[in-house]
Order: C-alpha cells, then structure tokens, then sequence
C-alpha cells in the first residue's frame, strides 16, 4: 500500500505544499502501511471492525455514489497507470449507479509513487 498524498489537499491548500517530503517518505507512508497491526497494538484486539467499518463505508459510496475519491480493487486491462493486464490493482474510483469510474489522468511520474507501483506490480506478478 502506498498512500499518494500528492493529490490531496488541505484546507484548499495542496498537501505537499504543507508536509515535509522526508516526514512523508520515512514516517507517514510506513505508518499507514502498518496501520493494521497498529489498530491490534492500540485495541489490544483485533482490527476486523475498522475492516468491516471500511467495506461498509465502500459498499455504501458504491451503492449509492460519491464524487469523493476512494480505492478500489479493479481488473485491469493495460491500460491504466503502467499496469499490467490481468491484476486486480488498486485505482482511485469515483462511483455512480453501483459502477466505478476510474480517475484518470493523474501524475504518477515521481520516482517514491513509480517505486511503489512497480513494487506492488511485481509482487502481484510474483503471487500470480
């Protein structure tokens, strides 16, 4: 998992415009790729009710539709960001009428998103 916070904003204001690159690489990012096991730390318990809070939350956007971003495991076909065809890969969707709709166009060209999104490729390529 790789948390792209370059489209993100703040108050209006463009998130890397407001967050240390370093904090962002070195704690952020490892942070929210551990948040499960942080969840298990901090409840003592499992994380399976913040899961089953999410794919609420999911089934609902996709149910009845947001214009807000989310993520969401799509079959891909090549066409999409440098993926490969025939992965299920996390995109940024929209969603409308129970169907999700790709956000496209988005710039993925700095070496820490490339990095991440190869790294995932090929770990999805390696468990196919």
């Amino acid at each position: 998992m790789y948390p792209d916070v370059r489209n993100a904003t703040i108050k209006g204001k463009s998130a890397l415009s407001l967050i240390d690159t370093d904090w962002k690489i070195k704690e952020f990012t490892p942070r929210v790729q551990k948040r499960g096991a942080e969840i298990i730390d901090l409840r003592g318990a499992s994380s399976a009710a913040s899961a089953a809070s999410a794919a609420i939350d999911h089934m609902r956007d996709w149910a009845l539709g947001s214009n807000e971003w989310q993520s969401a495991g799509i079959l891909t076909d090549g066409s999409l960001y440098g993926v490969p065809a025939n992965l299920i890969f996390s995109f940024p969707v929209t969603s409308e009428g129970g169907n999700f709709k790709v956000v496209k166009g988005l710039n993925n060209d700095d070496e820490l998103t490339v990095a991440s999104i190869k790294k995932t490729t090929d770990e999805l390529l390696g468990e196919r």
